[in-house]
């Protein structure tokens, strides 16, 4: 009796299960599909990332080993063009060789680039941190006091280990101006964090006592 009573329990299982897949067959087709496409799109979606960050990284060596004084303009727009990628590992690099190859003579069209590093590129913290610095070291020989301020203050504001660096600029800077009470107060800070490099505190320290002592 119990075996039949199984029969019939495990009979009726099973056509409740063939009933439900009868009456929700669109639906389940439906997820199946939708399943498939988001994982072909994930893999499809990898597959072009690679093919783009290859794209650029032949575009990035092919300008560095054509460069030549002769056809900077070239350089500098294949350069342009891959900061406005938004690449983490080449749009930086590009923006340093345009810097560093002096590249174009137009401050604002630089400033652009780095706020396309700063603002629109997925980057770790601290390589953002030096992006950060590095802008404020092109922009140091003609900022204005609070522009400089203004770019540092993101690092400033952190405990970055670029904030001494920062901290050290400002010193400098203070320094070329001679504003020699501000200068010496930002080598005093460089001197007493407590994250600054040996190096950095031993220069700060020869600054104040050459230049700076009262």
């Amino acid at each position: 009796m119990d075996e039949e009573v199984s029969i019939i329990d495990t009979k009726t299982r099973h056509e409740k299960i063939k009933n439900f897949f009868l009456e929700n067959k669109k639906k389940i087709i439906y997820v199946i599909l939708i399943f498939l496409l988001i994982v072909f799109s994930i893999f499809g979606y990898g597959e072009f990332k690679d093919i783009k960050k290859k794209k650029i990284s032949n575009l990035y060596n092919l300008s560095i080993i054509e460069y030549k004084a002769s056809n900077k303009d070239k350089t500098f727009n294949n350069l342009k063009e891959i900061v406005l990628e938004k690449d983490p590992t080449y749009s930086p690099l590009s923006l340093y060789f345009i810097i560093d190859k002096d590249l174009t003579n137009d401050k604002n069209r630089i400033n652009d680039l780095f706020d396309i590093l700063i603002n629109k590129t997925s980057l770790e913290e601290e390589i953002k941190n030096l992006i950060i610095y590095k802008k404020a070291l092109f922009n140091s020989e003609f900022a204005t006091e609070s522009d400089l301020l203004e770019i540092l203050n993101p690092i400033l504001n952190s405990e970055s280990a670029w904030e001494s660096h920062a901290l050290y600029l400002l010193g400098e800077y203070f320094y070329s101006k001679g504003e020699n009470k501000k200068s010496k107060e930002f080598f005093e800070k460089v001197i007493n964090l407590e994250n600054s490099s040996i190096e950095l505190k031993t220069e700060s320290q020869k600054r104040i006592q050459r230049d700076l002592s009262d």
